[in-house]
């Protein structure tokens, strides 16, 4: 069986995707509570609730594929609105595991304006004795009704040459909306509508496409909405969740509001899936 282990887990979107492929996920390193309540929960494997910049790396346990989804905000073009799109170190801890504990294969999902910081990229293509595919952009929308593109970093100790991608039509927005659910829509949904703010909300019909999941939907559901046909609300926790290919039996952990957030950070499960599939062919089990 091949073993990976994760960084950075989240609410488990890849750790999913690579459990569907086949991959045994023997471990999850996450900081946030609620999402390791949320990873306990889902998930059979040992859950580390713990900064990762704490821990040591050869006393732990190895694993084939090394998993790291460190947090995007700071590579995002949304973080050069705030003035905070300066990166952070919290890549050199994943690769401080990857460079002593050597495993097989290293995997990173990140937002492709990572590919701006120079010293990431080189620590993320550079790291000796692995050959390196960067795969940008992977978008969600070959799976999902989402539009979601990320940065994908495959590094290996044997050249990867072929990574195909899915053929299949992805699933559409019909297939996850619940028509007519009932849906709490805060007094900030109508005030968007009304012109009240800056922009208006971006609002998708069952045959549409709708924009990247955001964590930040947890504080202002507003900003995206769907017409399922009877009414223009916002998406309901599931119906979110379902647009990050997570499937009904999954339980997040915490408040709506803890879910919303989980979910808009979460790799998608199908992403996750693909790259588990790459891992799958590497091994020459696929």
């Amino acid at each position: 069986m091949i073993t990976a282990k994760s960084y950075f887990s989240g609410a488990g979107g890849m750790d999913l995707g690579m459990l569907e492929a086949g991959i045994q996920v023997v471990e999850s390193f996450e900081i946030d509570q609620v999402a390791c309540d949320t990873l306990r929960n889902n998930f059979g494997h040992k859950v580390n609730e713990t900064d990762i910049t704490k821990i040591t790396v050869l006393d732990q346990i190895y694993a084939d594929v090394y998993i790291g989804t460190f947090p995007c905000t700071k590579y995002s073009r949304i973080a050069d609105i705030h003035g905070t799109r300066t990166g952070d170190d919290l890549f050199l801890h994943f690769f401080r595991h990857v460079a002593l504990a050597q495993p097989e294969m290293y995997i990173v999902e990140n937002v492709p304006g990572m590919k701006q910081f120079q010293v990431v990229m080189e620590c993320l293509t550079k790291l000796p004795n692995y050959y390196v595919r960067v795969e940008c952009p992977v978008n969600a929308n070959m799976w999902l009704p989402q539009e979601r593109k990320r940065l994908i970093v495959i590094g290996s100790k044997k050249p990867i040459y072929n990574l195909p991608y899915p053929v299949t039509s992805p699933v559409k927005m019909r297939d996850i909306i619940d028509v007519g659910a009932e849906v709490s829509a805060p007094k900030a949904v109508q005030q968007r509508l009304s012109g009240k703010y800056r922009d208006y909300p971006i609002i998708t019909d069952l045959d549409g496409r709708a924009p990247t999941c955001l964590a930040h939907y947890g504080k202002d559901r507003s900003t995206r909405l769907i017409n399922d046909g009877k009414s223009i609300r916002p998406y309901s926790v599931r119906e979110y969740a379902r647009l990050q290919g997570f499937p009904d039996w999954f339980q997040f952990a915490g408040t709506d509001n803890d879910a919303y957030r989980q979910i808009g950070n979460a790799v998608a499960v199908p992403m996750g899936r693909w790259a588990g599939e790459v891992v799958q062919r590497y091994f020459g089990v696929a």
